[in-house]
């Protein structure tokens, strides 16, 4: 029987390839999505079109208002930056960022691993394009593993949990070429952080310019639909993102 394991999938190319490669490494894959107040409607059926198409069965979507608790330009009235120049991106920690989101995802990600009697978790976090985000960081990712081993029934019983981050030192372009070589429908995923209502992607976001720059550089059409007309403007040099 195959070991199960919780893969959280946030309708993104990082969480969509992260999700193919547990699957393609023989795990039981349970995917965990979040509906958490953010701006952005589209994830959750982004979420749900990609966990159909790998034949995922067990996929669940938790309802949690981060909103009412935090400020961020993707869950609050803050506006999404747009065509902002690289070096205004490379510095500091953007707005874009949800305090805590990775810690509280990857918290509840493991309470339903103990309560399945799964010890692997799998998350799309990467290094090289984190943007000062401080919960994509490896230090963080090994912080919360040690912390989750200290935490838990199972872990104080020597059932210890793992946390994979098979992203962590890839590029957008060597996420996309992995992905593709796992089958990814990336025309199934969903990055703008600041879509139309029909789901166009904007183009201009910093997370549209780094798809658009990882598609470019990996030799791979970008099968996004983006708004008629955006200025769609790709990076000269690299923008930082949190993974998706």
């Amino acid at each position: 029987m195959a070991s199960k394991a919780v893969v959280l999938l946030s309708g993104g190319i990082d969480s969509s390839t992260t999700l193919a490669i547990a699957k393609d490494a023989g795990f039981d894959v349970h995917a965990l999505s979040f509906r958490y107040g953010q701006k952005n409607r589209h994830e959750s059926a982004a979420a749900k079109r990609i966990a159909k198409g790998r034949g995922i069965t067990k996929h669940l979507i938790l309802d949690i208002d981060l909103s009412s608790i935090s400020t961020s330009a993707l869950t609050s009235d803050i506006p999404v930056p747009k065509n902002r120049p690289d070096s205004a991106i490379e510095n500091g920690i953007p707005v874009t960022y949800v305090p805590a989101r990775n810690t509280i995802f990857l918290t509840l990600a493991l309470a339903w691993a103990e309560s399945l009697g799964a010890q692997d978790i799998f998350i799309g976090v990467n290094a090289m394009d984190y943007s000062g985000y401080p919960d994509c960081r490896p230090e963080f990712i090994e912080a919360f593993e040690r912390m989750a081993n200290l935490a838990t029934k199972a872990g104080v019983e020597g059932r210890h949990f793992r946390v994979h981050t098979p992203l962590i030192g890839l590029t957008k372009a060597e996420i996309i070429r992995k992905g593709n070589t796992l089958g990814v429908d990336f025309g199934l995923t969903q990055s703008c952080y600041d879509p139309s209502e029909e789901g166009l992607a904007c183009g201009a976001c910093e997370s549209c310019r780094l798809r658009r720059k990882g598609f470019r550089e990996a030799g791979i059409s970008d099968p996004t639909a983006y708004v008629r007309g955006s200025h769609i403007r790709g990076p000269s040099v690299g923008i930082k993102n949190r993974g998706g």
